[in-house]
């Protein structure tokens, strides 16, 4: 039976390891959003021991690439990108400090193990509910590589933003355990 956390952000082990594939939780606070672009340049960072834009300890990060705000909102439509993309340095970022990343669709083995090993888990959120998910992000601001237009990392601030748990830090995955039970 899936449960409803609220959870505030940075995220603590505590906070990741009581979560279940099928969980729904609602986010508030700081998420940074980055999609392939920005991971290859945070990966090369790491991997060079040098500093990041922002401080990955407990951090989320969204998959998105949001279209430009309309006057007086901080950001405009904000959907979740495939994650797929980001499978090659999602390990890393977990490895670094990361506790959650957003996006849609499946993500690889490897992923998953990560999750696993270093605590970490996957949301989903909606996707073609861009404009909807926009609505709970109060503020945005590019933190790094404005040169990447609508894929810079930004530090966003979210209000109860809905995510569903689809790999959790026991190795399970939602999308896996959902076509078991429709094949019974």
């Amino acid at each position: 039976m899936s449960k409803t956390y609220y959870l505030t952000t940075p995220l603590s082990d505590e906070d990741v390891k009581q979560l279940r594939s099928g969980d729904i939780v609602y986010l508030s606070g700081v998420l940074y959003t980055a999609r392939d672009a920005a991971h290859k340049r945070l990966v090369e960072l790491i991997e060079k021991g040098e500093k990041l834009p922002f401080d990955l300890e407990g951090s989320v990060i969204y998959f998105v690439g949001p279209t430009p705000p309309k006057p007086g909102d901080p950001i405009g439509s904000a959907g979740p990108t495939t994650s797929y993309r980001m499978d090659s340095y999602s390990p890393t970022m977990l490895q670094h400090g990361s506790k959650a990343m957003i996006g849609k669709g499946k993500r690889n083995q490897e992923v998953k193990e990560a999750c696993k090993k270093f605590g970490g888990v996957y949301f989903g959120a909606t996707g073609g509910a861009g404009a909807l998910l926009g609505k709970k992000i109060v503020s945005s601001k590019v933190v790094a590589y404005p040169e990447l237009g609508p894929e810079a990392v930004r530090k966003i601030e979210v209000k109860d933003f809905p995510v569903t748990v689809i790999n959790d830090t026991e190795g399970n995955d939602l999308y896996q355990m959902g076509r078991a039970q429709y094949e019974q």
